[in-house]
This record gives structure tokens, sequence and C-alpha cells, in this order.
């Protein structure tokens, strides 16, 4: 059986692009189209890795997600899964022209691992789901 990656994205043809392009590399992908969706199904999935939307119910939504997960609070129903690599995936640098780095400290990225931009290049996405997954 193959890892397993919890696609998370509210744009359902970006979602079965991605997916199809995974799974023709023998990754088992699941999806899910929303933050609240996201948060049930990574505990019922407990995936090797997430690929996470950031703008979807509202512009900060695949950031609050990484952030319950990745909760220290003693009472998290997430510590199962808060070590799972997360990479945002976001259309935010064409949206607001806002530029992410893993490497700046001020970003704004808490708990991210890393992230892609959309249009997905998928080479280098198969790239990041094998370095994380």
């Amino acid at each position: 059986m193959g890892k397993r990656i919890l696609l998370v994205d509210d744009d359902i043809d970006t979602c079965n692009s991605i997916a199809m392009v995974l799974k023709s590399k023998g990754y088992e992908v699941t999806e899910a189209h929303s933050g609240a969706e996201a948060l049930k199904k990574v505990l019922a999935l407990k995936p090797d890795l997430m690929i996470l939307d950031v703008m979807m119910e509202k512009d900060t939504a695949g950031f609050e997600v990484a952030n319950i997960i990745r909760s220290e609070r003693p009472t998290s129903k997430y510590k199962e899964v808060k070590n799972v690599p997360i990479i945002v995936l976001t259309a935010i640098n064409q949206v607001t022209n806002s530029r992410f780095s893993l490497n700046d400290k001020d970003s704004f990225l808490p708990g991210i691992n890393d992230f892609l931009t959309k249009p997905v290049n998928f080479d280098l996405l198969l790239e990041k789901a094998e370095k994380y997954s």
C-alpha cells in the first residue's frame, strides 16, 4: 500500500488533478474540501503527509487547520497527528502579492514544513511528497 496523503482544497478540480498525479505514483490519497472536513479526516486517516490549501472557507483556513493540529495543549485531540508533515498549497502570492519563505524567521508559516504555489508544478509536488512522506 502507498503512503497516505490527505489532500485539502476547496477547489475540486485542483484536488482531482493533484490526486490523479499522486495516485499515479502509488500514493493513497484522501480528499477533504474544507478546513472542518480536514480536521475530521486527519484524525481518522492519520496520514503520512497533508497537502493543505490556505484559502478555503476563510482566507486563513489552512493556517488555522495547521495551528489546531500542531497545538501543544494537553487537551488537544490531535496529539497522534500533530507531527504529520504539512505542505501548504496556496495562490496567495497571486491574489495578494505576498511571498512566503521557510528561511524567513518572520514568515507566517507556523507549523508548516514546506509550501507550493498555484498553479502547481507537478514535478515539484512529487519531489516534495517523496521528501515528506
